[in-house]
């Protein structure tokens, strides 16, 4: 799992990415991949990343 701390979320859509070394972009989120309470801008987090479609996305979310 990758650990790192959320740079944007958009309350109102539900989504975020996050800056990591992990990934050469951006990784995307969505609140259904995260477990737990909702996220704000800059928790720690850990996270694994899988390639979707549209590039990284964050999946199995969770507070540390």
């Amino acid at each position: 799992m990758a650990k790192d701390t959320v740079d944007f979320f958009k309350h109102s859509a539900g989504y975020g990415f996050i800056s990591t070394e992990d990934a050469d972009a951006e990784v995307f989120f969505h609140m259904e991949d995260v477990g737990g309470a909702d996220l704000e801008e800059e928790p720690d987090i850990e996270f694994d990343i899988e390639q979707a479609p549209k590039g990284p996305r964050a999946m199995n979310v969770v507070h540390v």
